[in-house]
């Protein structure tokens, strides 16, 4: 069954997601298929994760039952075992051979929020990334800095108001870049060796979902 879920409010139940949604899923009744690494666990695939500092709209779980048990059935119990703070968006069946979310996922849709009247110095995001380059500095951990062009990572850019951007980037041979990345090229700023804590300052970056990528080469939303 694959399951859609989100954090809507950060409690001490949900500061480790994986474990919150373990734990959900061993106190719901459902006749889960054991863990190969433990009996006493359910088999579960969940990802990939938001990464640091990003907020997500639909994150993903994959429970393999042994029983069939229809989806209705499979929501309500998960519903009401889900820790204070997670609410379930969907639940669903999917084939067994069809690949996990981690192995579907072929892009990532982003909302970014912001002033950016203020942040764009005449530039908008969308003519900015049809650059044939879209160069980022990256501060190295022994003080050096290299320049990495992140244009393929970008399928499409656009500023749905004028403190809101959408913007979609695809994975590219198994490596991803942080929407923050972009915003970095976007506002000639550097990224520090520190990377996974890099925000941009008055910018919050919130995952609205994951694609799947279709043989005509389309994105879908998982």
């Amino acid at each position: 069954m694959r399951i859609v879920f989100r954090i809507v409010k950060k409690t001490a139940e949900t500061k480790n997601v994986f474990n919150a949604v373990r734990k959900m899923v061993l106190s719901s009744g459902l006749p889960f298929e054991p863990a190969k690494v433990n009996a006493n666990w359910p088999r579960l695939s969940y990802g990939p994760a938001p990464a640091l500092g990003q907020r997500a709209e639909r994150e993903y779980l994959d429970i393999y039952l042994q029983n069939r048990v229809a989806a209705d059935e499979v929501r309500a119990a998960l519903a009401k075992a889900a820790p204070n703070g997670l609410e379930i968006v969907s639940v669903r069946r999917v084939p067994y051979p069809l690949p996990s979310v981690q192995n579907l996922a072929a892009a990532a849709r982003y909302r970014l929020q912001g002033d950016f009247t203020a942040l764009e110095n005449g530039r908008k995001l969308e003519d900015f990334v049809r650059q044939a380059r879209v160069e980022v500095t990256r501060r190295a951990v022994n003080g050096l800095s290299c320049v990495t062009d992140v244009k393929p990572f970008i399928v499409s850019a656009e500023t749905a108001a004028p403190d809101e951007a959408v913007l979609t980037l695809a994975g590219v041979q198994g490596k991803w870049v942080k929407p923050e990345w972009i915003l970095a090229a976007w506002l000639g700023l550097e990224v520090p060796a520190e990377e996974e804590a890099f925000a941009v300052d008055g910018v919050t970056v919130t995952r609205e979902c994951l694609l799947w990528r279709d043989s005509e080469g389309l994105f879908h939303p998982i």
